[in-house]
């Protein structure tokens, strides 16, 4: 019996997916502490509560990894101790001055007072549901 060739022409080769249990490189089990550097004592995690950045793909409920040793920067997502809250939101600057802006389109952006602190930026996200 000759190979037949897949209905229109599909090979496969344009999926991702599961590594078949059958194969040679087999690895072991991910270690999330591992993967997201969590042994490093600038590293922490955040959980998300609300919805304000829903638009930039980070939704309540998510895990944050936040690194405190890297500067805060244009676009990047932050933690911010504001007022006695803690905020997640996107960094703008805008003449010397930094910016906390929502996804939300029609919120306003706030200004960044002295006396409240950068403690991090976000460096990846977690989510346990899908």
């Amino acid at each position: 019996m000759g190979q037949q060739e897949p209905p229109g022409g599909y090979t496969g080769a344009e999926t991702t997916g599961f590594v078949s249990p059958a194969g040679d490189s087999l690895e072991g089990p991910i270690d999330l502490e591992v993967a997201l550097d969590l042994r490093r004592p600038n590293r922490y995690l955040v959980r998300v509560s609300g919805d304000a950045l829903r638009e930039h793909g980070i939704l309540s409920e998510d895990i944050l990894v936040t690194d405190a040793a890297i500067p805060p920067r244009v676009g990047a997502v932050a933690i911010v101790m504001l007022h006695g809250d803690v905020v997640v939101a996107r960094l703008a600057l805008k003449d010397g001055t930094w910016w906390l802006q929502s996804g939300r389109r029609g919120r306003h952006s706030v200004a960044v007072p002295e006396d409240a602190e950068i403690w991090g930026v976000a460096t990846a996200l977690v989510r346990d549901r899908m």
